[in-house]
């Protein structure tokens, strides 16, 4: 896929991930948190906040398990967990 692929494609499995019903296991909500994150955030690293300390550090440590991946591999990783966990695009 050439990067306007993958942006339209990312796109689409956004709108798919916001718009489920489907109730996830908190591991697989924090690889979805992570790689989107990563994919939208430009080469810039994100701190969560919030008001809970643990929440902030299970997204905290997605973040850095995935801050060595570029922001199109982050899109395509996307890609491919909503297409595993919610359909095909």
């Amino acid at each position: 896929m050439n990067p306007e692929e993958i942006n339209m494609k990312f796109e689409k499995a956004y709108e798919l991930a916001c718009q489920t019903d489907l109730k996830f296991a908190p591991d697989i909500m924090l690889h979805f948190y992570a790689y989107y994150k990563r994919a939208t955030e430009n080469n810039r690293f994100y701190t969560p906040t919030g008001d809970s300390d643990l929440r902030s550090a299970f997204k905290l440590n997605a973040l850095l398990q995935v801050k060595n991946i570029s922001s199109e591999e982050a899109k395509i990783r996307y890609i491919e967990m909503v297409e595993k966990y919610i359909g095909d695009i």
